[in-house]
């Protein structure tokens, strides 16, 4: 009878991978899904340009992995971190908030360049399910973030309703990044079908950038999913704490 638990018992802890370490993966795959990006606007899109043409464009894939995905994911990781569990949660409340909106600023500016280029070209906008899906995903992350601050760095919201919003906001934060992971995975699989389309470069013959461009969806994809199983690990949440420093605002109400 004791084999069972045994068995899950050692499988469990064969399961087991230290924080640090995996952040540290984490972390590596994040600037490689950069970096990618970056490597395939730059040598098989022509680069990049301020002047509405499609190296304009090219702004907004690698804003968007960056913003929405790695620096998004980054920010929801803060409280994983285990120097967060001892002493004042204040500091790490503002480094998540200031993560958040330095994600939320550069996803606006990738909004910003494929308005811009399209606008240019005389083509419609927000006719795809990409661009329904990739805005819809920055309305909900501009709400999240904005009812973030106002419940846990604002000195009004009272203890019952923070208590009452953390668990939402905690669930819309994964809700968010995997909705990220598919908007910018769906423009990168857009994108190809309309590149390439022309004789020996046709998207079904699988050129280089074809296998480039779906191996980085393929990292953003696993970047999003372990970033969300890093979340929901039990052992890697910080402990809930009834000290005052756990509930201190941004902004102290008798200031």
């Amino acid at each position: 009878m004791s084999i069972t638990p045994r068995c899950h018992h050692r499988s469990t802890a064969m399961l087991d991978v230290p924080f640090l370490p995996f952040c540290a993966f984490l972390g590596a795959l994040g600037f490689l899904c950069m970096a990618m990006v970056g490597t395939w606007c730059q040598h098989w899109r022509g680069g990049f340009s301020l002047d509405g043409s499609s190296r304009t464009f090219n702004w907004h894939p690698v804003l968007m992995v960056t913003g929405l995905v790695v620096l998004y994911g980054a920010a929801a990781l803060v409280y994983r971190i285990p120097n967060t569990w001892r002493g004042p949660k204040l500091p790490w409340k503002v480094l998540h908030g200031s993560l958040a909106l330095g994600a939320f600023i550069l996803t606006v500016l990738g909004l910003a360049a494929v308005f811009c280029f399209h606008n240019s070209q005389g083509t419609p906008n927000m006719y795809s399910l990409h661009s329904w899906m990739g805005l819809g995903t920055v309305l909900l992350f501009s709400c999240q973030w904005a009812a973030g601050f106002g419940a846990f760095l604002l000195p009004w919201a009272p203890t019952w309703l923070r208590a009452l919003y953390k668990p939402i906001h905690v669930f819309f934060g994964s809700t968010i990044l995997m909705l990220s992971v598919a908007s910018c995975v769906s423009g990168i699989n857009e994108k190809l079908f309309f590149s390439l389309k022309n004789g020996t470069m046709e998207y079904k013959l699988l050129p280089a950038e074809a296998v480039f461009a779906n191996t980085l969806g393929l990292l953003i994809l696993i970047f999003g999913v372990l970033v969300v199983a890093a979340l929901a690990r039990p052992s890697w949440k910080r402990p809930d704490s009834d000290s005052p420093d756990s509930r201190q605002p941004l902004l102290s109400a008798e200031s």
